[in-house]
């Protein structure tokens, strides 16, 4: 079978591919249109979000057998069209997901105790105590949306933060875990004071955080985004800051993002997350580890070598 590698992904896969009598083909640096040239010659392909695999694409997949995407979400393929013409999608989102529990930790933990705002002014030879007294995790009610590989793993690293964690998730009819409670949607915008999102970026969950939505929580609450930064409507962020009913927000996502992720388009809504002290941000790097790296691969070569 020949595989056709489109994005850059860690060489274990390449090397297992080849060990068990695939041929791997590069084709990082050619155009979509190229690759659509040639892509009849290929069985299978690799792809983490250089472009979207979408119905005109498939169409030209005449002997595809797989595709592969070395991330969470499969939100870049028309997985349903895929699948009428008998093209298995695999992703690897058990690859990233103690990677992402952990970044949303840090995140939380850096925002609770103004770490940014002190390393800056500490370097700067300011020392401001009393202006960077934190909050702690322990005691607060943390609401989880979407309690699947990400989601479930974020719960449980916060297990020892003596914290009450709830999780909603309307696709699973029971989580069978001791990191956090099952509850339905309402309780979250009861009881929580830290909202995290775990979902996956659907028609559904596009803008799904959005004024109305804010409106439902009966406390203000501090937000962790490390979904899809089209879940969440970042203007509505912006007005939750200025009349407190959001506290602050962990971003590593954003709805301004390119679709492939690689670069953020400029915008006055940026500029005022940056000029924001309640915000802390990354560039979508909360599954992106070298442990994570080295993992997602692993397991789509567990995935393919089983199905293919």
């Amino acid at each position: 079978m020949k595989v056709l590698f489109v994005d850059t992904v860690h060489p274990l896969l390449w090397e297992g591919l080849t060990k068990n009598g695939y041929k791997c083909v590069e084709g990082y640096d050619l155009t979509k249109e190229q690759i659509q040239q040639i892509i009849p010659d290929f069985h299978g392909i690799i792809i983490r979000s250089r472009f979207k695999i979408d119905s005109t694409f498939l169409d030209a997949c005449n002997n595809l057998k797989f595709i592969a995407r070395s991330g969470s979400g499969l939100e870049n393929i028309d997985v349903q069209y895929a699948e009428q013409k008998g093209i298995t999608c695999f992703n690897a989102a058990e690859g990233n997901a103690q990677a992402v529990a952990e970044h949303a930790l840090g995140m939380l933990l850096s925002l609770f105790n103004n770490l940014n705002k002190a390393d800056t002014e500490v370097r700067r030879g300011i020392w401001k105590r009393e202006e960077n007294r934190g909050h702690e995790i322990s005691g607060k009610t943390i609401g989880i949306i979407g309690y699947g590989n990400n989601g479930s793993s974020f719960a449980k690293v916060l297990k020892g933060f003596d914290c009450t964690v709830l999780a909603y998730d309307k696709y699973l009819e029971s989580f069978n875990t001791n990191w956090a409670e099952q509850v339905e949607l309402e309780v979250i915008f009861q009881k929580s004071d830290i909202l995290s999102l775990h979902i996956p970026l659907s028609q559904e969950t596009t803008y799904l955080f959005n004024d109305d939505y804010l409106e439902k929580f009966k406390k203000p609450i501090y937000l962790v985004n490390t979904s899809r930064g089209k879940c969440v409507d970042t203007k509505t962020i912006l007005k939750g800051l200025k009349n407190k009913k959001i506290y602050g927000a962990c971003l590593d996502v954003f709805d301004f993002e390119k679709s492939s992720f690689e670069k953020i388009e400029k915008s006055e809504t940026l500029e005022d997350l940056i000029k924001s002290d309640k915000v802390i941000l990354s560039p979508h790097i909360a599954g992106w580890t070298f442990e994570s790296y080295e993992k997602l691969s692993k397991i789509l070569l567990s995935k393919i070598l089983l199905n293919h």
